[in-house]
C-alpha cells in the first residue's frame, strides 16, 4: 500500500477523507506541482522571498477563506485546513507557516472584530489582498509570556498608548496590519488577566520593524516589533479589555493543531524522498532500502506519522463537535513534530553527501521542520501539559 495513507485509505478507516476533502488535497497537488516546482521552491528559499503569485492562487481557489464566516466568502472547516496546510507543508513549506498565521488572524478578527472597518479587512484577508501579522511573544518571555509581558497599553481621553516590544513576528514585514497584545492592568490572582489585544496599523507612527535572519522558512519573514507611543483609537481595541489573553487561547489551539499538518507535510515530504533513495541507490549489489537499519527507521518514520495523524484527525473531530481539542492536539503536535525532524535527519544521513547540498530538498526539510518543535509552544511545554491533564500529575510550571 502506497505512502501516505489519505491517498489510499484503509477500507472502513472512520478517519478517511471525505470525496469533497480528497478533491482539495488532489487539487491543491495540482496547483503546487504547476505553480511551486522544486526548483521555484528552492530558488524562493535562497531568495528568502514570499511566493506572492502561489498565494494569489491560493486565494483565488478559496483557500485564505477555510473556516472563515460564509456571509464573509468563507468555507469548510478546520479539517479542510489541515489539508492544506499539510500539502503546502509537503512542497513550498513557508507558504505552509505563512497560512497557519493567516488562520488565526481570521479568527480572531471573525470572533472579536468590531464595525465596518474590521469585516472589511476581514474581507479582504480573505481575498488575499490584505496580510496580518500576529504580535505576541516578547524578548523577555516566549512560553510564560502573559506574567513576562511588559508591552503596555494605556488608556487616554481618546484611546491608548501603546508601548513596547514583540518578537517572532511571522510576516510582519508584509503586513498591513498587527494584532498585539499588550498589558492593560497589572497582574492579580492570574497573569493572564489584564491582557488586552489590539488591530495596530503596521505603518503608523511609533512601529519599527526589523527582520529577523533565521535558520528555516526563508519564504516568510520573522520580525521584531517595537511600538514607541504609538496612538490607537478606541475602535482599534479586539475583543473586550483585560480579557485578550484568554480570548487568544482558541486561536493558539487551533495553531498548535494546524502545526500538527504541517509537521505531517514536512515528515511526509521527506520520507517519501528516502524511501524513493532506498530504492534507487545501490551499495554492495543491492538498494539501500535492502538494509535492515535503513528499513527499520522508515518503517518506523511511517508508523510515527500515521499515528500523528490520527491524534491530530481525532482532534479536529472533537473540535468541530465543540469539545476542547487541546490535549490530543497537543499529543498530535509533539508526535508530528518530533517524528519530522527525526526523518529529515536521518534522510540527510542515509543520502550522504546528496542529502547535505542545497540543490536537495531534505536539508530543507530539516531547517523548516524543525520551527514547529517550539512553535506555538515547545515541545516540552506540551509534555507538561500533557502530564498534567492525561496523567494528573502535579504542574510544573
Amino acid at each position: 500500500m502506497p505512502y501516505p495513507f489519505p491517498d489510499a485509505p484503509l477500507p472502513g478507516d472512520p478517519l478517511a477523507e471525505t470525496p469533497e476533502r480528497g478533491e482539495l488535497r488532489r487539487a491543491l497537488r495540482a496547483l503546487i506541482e504547476k505553480e511551486s516546482p522544486p526548483a521555484r521552491i528552492r530558488e524562493l528559499d535562497e531568495a528568502e522571498r514570499f511566493d506572492d503569485a502561489l498565494c494569489a492562487h491560493l486565494a483565488a481557489q478559496g483557500v485564505l477563506g477555510i473556516d472563515a464566516p460564509e456571509a464573509l466568502g468563507g468555507s469548510g472547516d478546520v479539517r479542510d485546513q489541515l489539508v492544506a496546510v499539510e500539502e503546502l507543508a509537503a512542497g513550498p513549506t513557508s507558504m505552509a507557516a505563512f497560512l497557519i498565521g493567516h488562520y488565526a488572524a481570521v479568527q480572531v478578527l471573525a470572533r472579536f472584530g468590531r464595525g465596518a472597518e474590521h469585516e472589511a479587512l476581514l474581507r479582504r484577508l480573505i481575498a488575499g489582498e490584505a496580510r496580518v501579522s500576529f504580535a505576541l511573544s516578547e524578548p523577555g518571555g516566549g512560553t510564560d509570556v502573559a506574567r513576562a509581558m511588559r508591552t503596555r497599553a494605556q488608556r487616554g481621553a481618546s484611546g491608548f498608548r501603546l508601548d513596547g516590544q514583540k518578537t517572532w513576528t511571522s510576516g510582519a514585514a508584509r503586513a498591513e496590519a498587527l494584532i498585539v497584545l499588550a498589558r492593560t492592568s497589572p497582574i492579580e490572582r492570574s497573569p493572564v488577566h489584564g491582557i488586552t489585544m489590539f488591530l495596530v496599523p503596521a505603518r503608523a507612527r511609533g512601529v519599527e520593524i526589523r527582520e529577523i535572519e533565521t535558520f528555516g522558512i526563508h519564504g516568510l519573514s520573522t520580525c521584531d516589533v517595537f511600538l514607541d507611543g504609538v496612538l490607537l483609537p478606541e475602535s482599534a481595541l479586539l475583543g473586550e479589555p483585560d480579557r485578550g489573553m484568554r480570548q487568544v487561547f482558541a486561536s493558539v489551539n487551533r495553531e498548535g493543531l494546524n502545526a500538527a499538518a504541517a509537521t505531517l507535510g514536512v515528515g511526509r515530504a521527506a520520507l517519501e524522498l528516502a524511501v524513493r533513495h532506498a530504492r534507487e541507490r545501490e551499495v554492495f549489489g543491492k538498494p539501500i532500502g535492502a538494509f535492515h537499519v535503513p528499513q527499520h527507521w522508515m518503517v518506523d518514520a511511517a508508523i510515527a506519522l500515521d499515528s500523528a495523524r490520527a491524534q491530530m484527525l481525532r482532534a479536529a473531530e472533537i473540535e468541530v463537535a465543540g469539545g476542547d481539542s487541546g490535549l490530543v492536539a497537543s499529543i498530535a503536535k509533539l508526535v508530528a513534530s518530533e517524528a519530522a525532524v527525526r526523518i529529515a535527519e536521518r534522510g540527510m544521513q542515509l543520502m550522504g553527501g546528496h542529502g547535505y547540498t542545497r540543490a536537495n530538498p531534505m536539508q530543507r526539510y530539516y531547517r523548516d521542520g524543525r520551527l514547529w518543535s517550539f512553535s506555538p509552544l515547545t515541545n516540552e511545554m506540551l509534555r507538561n501539559r500533557i502530564g498534567e491533564q492525561l496523567l494528573g500529575l502535579p504542574r510544573s510550571y
